[in-house]
C-alpha cells in the first residue's frame, strides 16, 4: 500500500455532513485490519472529539498548538503526537496551511 499528500489533499474538504457542514476535514488514505491512515486538515476550528482507538499524528504542514489532556504543546512540520484512546485532544491556533497524517489502530 502507498499514499501521498498529493493524492489525498485534493480530496479535502470531503462531503458536508451534519457534524461537518463545510465538509469533512479528513480523508482515509490507507486501511488494513484495525489500522487506518487519514489526512486531517480542519479549517478554522478543530471540532473532533475523543476517539475509540489509539492514534498518532504526524504534522505535515502548518503550525499551531495541540491541546492533549489539558497540556498545551506547540507544533510545526515534523512534530509527532501520540494520543491514547478516549483522551481529550484538539488543535488550536493553527495556520491556514495546517495538515497532519493521523494513524488509528487497536480495538474499535
Amino acid at each position: 500500500m502507498k499514499t501521498s499528500i498529493s493524492e489525498s489533499l485534493p480530496k479535502l474538504p470531503g462531503a458536508p455532513t451534519e457534524k461537518w457542514p463545510i465538509g469533512e476535514p479528513f480523508v482515509q488514505a490507507l486501511a488494513h485490519g484495525s489500522m487506518s491512515v487519514e489526512l486531517y486538515a480542519p479549517v478554522g476550528l478543530d471540532l473532533q472529539t475523543p476517539h475509540r482507538q489509539d492514534e498518532l499524528y504526524f504534522i505535515h504542514s502548518g503550525s499551531g498548538e495541540f491541546v492533549l489532556d489539558g497540556e498545551r504543546y506547540s507544533f510545526e512540520p515534523g512534530t509527532a503526537f501520540f494520543v491514547r484512546a478516549g483522551v481529550e485532544h484538539r488543535f488550536e491556533n493553527f495556520s491556514a496551511d495546517f495538515s497532519t497524517w493521523v494513524v488509528f489502530w487497536g480495538p474499535q
